[in-house]
């Protein structure tokens, strides 16, 4: 498969936002098929990867942090079940909302997902020396934090 980039106009070769997309469209590829090799998802990884790092959590709180939809948690979550890689529990303080936890294969998991992760960056960013890259997240994030404030 052929991942060049489009020829366009000039104008949008110049542009950022067309960059950015065309990047993103990029990495989103890269992640995708390393998710695949897991047979799992981008959301899958996002809420393993909450879990590994904050520990147990209500799937509202969980679904909140990672910014997935509450219909959509659930769903994951019964993926993740399914496979051993979290448990589901009342919660012991109010029986009416559920406490999800790693398992040991989940933590095992979420650990293999965040190598892919880091495997994705690196291909993503080939061309960047460190310093590059450093100053690529720092603006990335600048721009992530102003926009995300509105």
């Amino acid at each position: 498969m052929d991942h060049a980039a489009p020829q366009s106009p000039a104008g949008l070769r110049t542009a950022p936002s067309w960059l950015l997309n065309q990047t993103a469209g990029h990495a989103a590829r890269l992640l995708s098929e390393g998710f695949a090799a897991h047979d799992l998802r981008g959301y899958h990884y996002r809420l393993l990867a909450a879990l590994n790092e904050d520990g147990p959590a209500s799937q509202a709180d969980l679904g909140r942090r990672c910014g997935i939809d509450r219909s959509d948690v659930v769903a994951a979550v019964n993926d993740l079940a399914d496979r051993g890689l979290v448990v589901r529990a009342p919660d012991p303080a109010d029986r009416r909302r559920n406490v999800i936890s790693l398992t040991d294969a989940g933590a095992d998991e979420a650990r293999r997902m965040t190598d892919t992760v880091a495997r994705a960056q690196d291909d993503l960013l080939a061309p960047l020396s460190a310093d590059e890259r450093a100053e690529l997240t720092r603006l990335l994030t600048r721009l992530l934090e102003h926009h995300s404030r509105r």
